[in-house]
């Protein structure tokens, strides 16, 4: 690793950065440098993540990150009560809200089942949902399609079959300008399941 030759500080802030989420090595070094440079930025950037460390809380009815509790779309008066949005993380229900089409609640599971890496049932925010049932016609399952999130959706699917509310599941699919001959199989059979009549 190259910031191993820096002084030992610029090192350390190089490898906290280089840490985070889709931050390589190159990319760490050059936010490092930049705040460097810039230590009014890094003062305030500081600021903004202490602040977002103390003040953001899980809401304790959906699990969606707040700061207020409940969460404005949880003590929303024209939201859908009857309608009960599954969805893997935080940032699935801003996803979500940005469309416009969905107006019923969510709930944040805050990851999906990967015996693969020790996340069962008892690691994700899945005790809360089968409180909030009462009134609820309709479960949506919004998590990814991917291999755990299509087992967390079977294995939901799966506790809610006895208590007969409708379950479903989001469509998968083609992406709009999408090309056919450049998507995978599994796509394309998505897309052929998901279809609706015009």
């Amino acid at each position: 690793m190259d910031y191993l030759y820096y002084p030992q500080p610029v090192s350390d802030l190089i490898a906290a950065f280089s840490r985070l989420p889709g931050v390589g090595p190159k990319t760490a070094g050059r936010l490092a440098f930049y705040l460097l440079r810039h230590p009014e930025q890094a003062g305030e950037l500081t600021q903004a993540v202490t602040k977002a460390l103390q003040d953001i809380k899980q809401c304790t009815v959906c699990g969606n990150y707040t700061d207020i509790d409940p969460c404005k779309i949880c003590s929303g008066e024209r939201r859908d009560r009857t309608l009960l949005c599954v969805v893997e993380q935080p940032r699935d229900v801003i996803a979500l809200e940005k469309t416009g089409e969905y107006k019923g609640l969510y709930h944040v599971l805050h990851g999906v089942l990967s015996p693969m890496e020790g996340i069962g049932p008892e690691q994700l925010n899945l005790s809360p949902l089968f409180h909030r049932l009462e009134g609820v016609q309709e479960v949506v399952l919004a998590v990814n399609p991917t291999v755990e999130g299509e087992a967390t959706s079977l294995y939901i699917s799966k506790l809610l079959k006895p208590i007969e509310i409708k379950v479903t599941k989001i469509a998968h699919g083609l992406p709009v300008g999408g090309d056919l001959e450049y998507a995978d199989e599994v796509t394309i059979a998505r897309a052929l399941e998901g279809r609706r009549q015009l």
